[in-house]
């Protein structure tokens, strides 16, 4: 038991490390601003409008609140929630070897900007029955800035 509690806890060390150098871009002189790659500025154009102007520091801000349940970096282990790594375009309930409620499953949802704001917004009220007992983001704005940063984060 010791061992599990252990490797939980590097896990989660290793995550939280990780997390603030996520491949987002380094802060620019204009809060909020970040510098982008190529590939980082084709995947917020990705989303839809509202999102591409989005203040990523401040949504690396707001996730910074999940990192006691999820993990974002590829290959990490699921914690008390699912490595989010990837999650753009995968069904709700369907990464392998995490075990979701029976709604989330059943939901049927493909994660993009718009369900995540959905689910972000209120989990319980979008998935009546989920496990997830996070009470949402309130502010429609930390929401964009956490689902455009989620975006780049995840991707990398």
């Amino acid at each position: 038991m010791r061992v599990v509690i252990l490797g939980l806890a590097v896990a989660a060390l290793l995550c939280l490390c990780a997390c603030g150098d996520a491949g987002v871009g380094k802060t620019a002189s204009r809060p909020g601003a970040v510098d982008l790659s190529p590939s980082d500025r084709a995947l917020l154009a990705s989303l839809p409008q509202s999102y591409r102007s989005a203040d990523l520091a401040n949504g690396e801000a707001r996730f910074s609140l999940c990192l006691s349940c999820h993990s974002i970096i590829g290959g990490a282990p699921d914690m008390t929630g699912p490595n989010l790594h990837g999650v753009f375009g995968r069904r709700a309930g369907a990464k392998a070897d995490y075990a979701y409620s029976d709604a989330l499953k059943a939901k049927g949802v493909i994660w993009t900007a718009d369900t995540l704001n959905l689910w972000l917004a209120g989990p319980q009220a979008y998935v009546p029955g989920t496990k997830m007992s996070y009470p949402g983001v309130r502010d429609p704005a930390d929401r964009r800035d956490l689902i455009a940063y989620l975006r780049l984060a995840s991707a990398h």
